[in-house]
């Protein structure tokens, strides 16, 4: 169109669009350039989210691993002091609480020179070698073989709180008869040559019996039934045939002086249990969740299991039955707390209440040993039962470790029990050889049994000095 037929509205319109046009190119170059930038920056804001997501994952598992820490912890002092405190009489409860206490720290500094190293440090199939002597590199960095979310100082610092309650354990059995030097030389180098080589065969790198680093018998063990409850229930037993009976025993009464602190232990015991088991999950995720509850559901059933059969054949529902019921619960369901489902933890359950009840009620009494607080009846066969039931109800559906293959006998593993019952026999023997040779050094060097008179007078004064409860004429 030439100018002499464009009108002045036309000329204006096209300038306007003109204008229009220009404004939208200028828009698309800008929106082309922010989704170039955009694209550039999606694989760093990916990086970003990922690295923030993984930060709360740390800072939660890590929250919940040092309070299981300390739940555990709390299992040892005052939950088993107070347990085995009011199973003794007036005379020795202090004695009894005291090496409990002192377990706390005495293993605590062991754990920091060469325990650590020697349970979780690389060396052979039998013990671990001094890598982390003296928490040589031990920081807060993951160790990605045992916990990849939390920082190997709290790592650490939970396996320490087995490492404590374990040997305290034992003491149940040499109540109110032991020195307490003799107690102290003992529990040292029992956890030394027992606990921290079994600590390595089944949760350390290349272990022996470890089901997911490079084990030869790899075997099932989520929170202690083999390290923890057979080594201390075995040796519980030898110390006390090596002591001999209490003096009056069985003839004398010997009943405990407060069933009430014994109650408060137990319940104690208990709610710690969950740190203990729920925590062996090291993060705080679905299979925490799994233990807390096969934990609470397998303590319930031996708590009714230990009461209805006492119940039954001793005419009465005692309280420290049904406590001690509780204990027997916990102890069964520790090495299968992580791999098996509700119903099996309840089975666990009810057959540890009924059998542990038979060990400390019967078996005790036909061959006339005297386990003072029932260690070994509550410790040492609850453990072994509760590892070979292990190798029975695991299943890949709670504890997929294999991969999709079966667990245990209910997943068509029947080879899983023979591995559950070679870590039991060595669990067992290396408390029973390792008992003997430490208790034979012990007596050597400072004799491990009070004389008469000390015995008579009582723990607390011969030993400490001291008295729990000071009554007035």
């Amino acid at each position: 169109m030439t100018d002499k037929y464009r009108s002045p509205h036309t000329a204006e319109a096209v300038g306007r669009l003109r204008k229009l046009a220009t404004c939208l190119l200028l828009a698309l170059m800008g929106m082309g350039c922010a989704l170039a930038e955009t694209a550039e920056e999606v694989p760093k804001k990916l990086a970003d989210l990922d690295k923030a997501v993984k930060s709360a994952q740390m800072s939660g598992d890590n929250a919940w691993m040092l309070t299981s820490a300390a739940l555990v912890l709390m299992m040892t002092g005052p939950g088993l002091a107070l347990f085995y405190g009011g199973l003794v009489r007036r005379k020795n409860v202090l004695g009894t609480m005291m090496h409990s206490f002192v377990l706390m720290a005495t293993v605590s500094l062991l754990w920091a020179v060469v325990g650590y190293s020697l349970a979780f440090g690389e060396g052979s199939p039998f013990v671990g070698g001094l890598r982390y002597a003296f928490l040589n590199g031990v920081g807060a960095d993951p160790n990605g073989d045992y916990a990849g979310t939390i920082p190997q100082q709290t790592y650490m610092v939970y396996q320490l709180m087995f490492a404590i309650i374990t040997p305290a354990l034992i003491s149940g059995a040499f109540a109110e008869r032991m020195k307490f030097s003799a107690m102290l030389l003992f529990m040292t180098l029992w956890s030394l040559v027992v606990y921290f080589p079994m600590a390595h065969m089944v949760w350390g790198k290349g272990g022996f019996l470890n089901g997911t680093l490079g084990g030869r018998f790899p075997a099932w063990d989520f929170a202690g039934g083999t390290v923890v409850h057979i080594t201390s229930g075995v040796s519980a037993l030898i110390c006390a045939l090596y002591l001999g009976k209490r003096a009056g025993y069985p003839h004398e009464s010997m009943r405990p002086h407060s069933v009430v602190l014994s109650v408060i232990g137990a319940c104690l015991l208990w709610v710690g249990w969950f740190g203990f088991n729920a925590g062996s999950a090291v993060a705080a995720g679905p299979l925490a969740s799994s233990a807390f509850i096969a934990t609470h559901f397998a303590t319930a059933a031996a708590v009714v299991a230990w009461m209805i059969t006492e119940w039954m054949i001793a005419g009465k529902p005692s309280v420290l039955g049904a406590v001690s019921g509780a204990v027997a619960g916990l102890v069964a369901i520790t090495p299968a707390s992580g791999f098996v489902k509700p119903m099996p933890a309840i089975v666990i359950g009810l057959a540890a209440g009924v059998i542990c009840y038979l060990m400390v009620s019967k078996v005790k009494q036909v061959f006339g040993y005297d386990d003072s607080l029932d260690a070994f009846g509550v410790h040492g066969i609850g453990g072994t039962l509760g590892a070979l039931l292990t190798g029975v109800f695991a299943t890949k559906d709670v504890n997929d470790l294999r991969m999709g293959k079966p667990m245990g006998l209910v997943d068509g593993d029947a080879g899983q029990v023979v591995n559950q019952l070679i870590a039991v026999l060595i669990a067992w023997g290396l408390a029973i050889v390792g008992s003997v040779i430490i208790l034979k050094i012990a007596d050597l060097v400072c004799g491990v049994r009070v004389d008469k008179q000390q015995e008579t007078d009582g723990l607390d004064l011969s030993m400490h000095g001291e008295e729990g409860y000071h009554f007035e004429v």
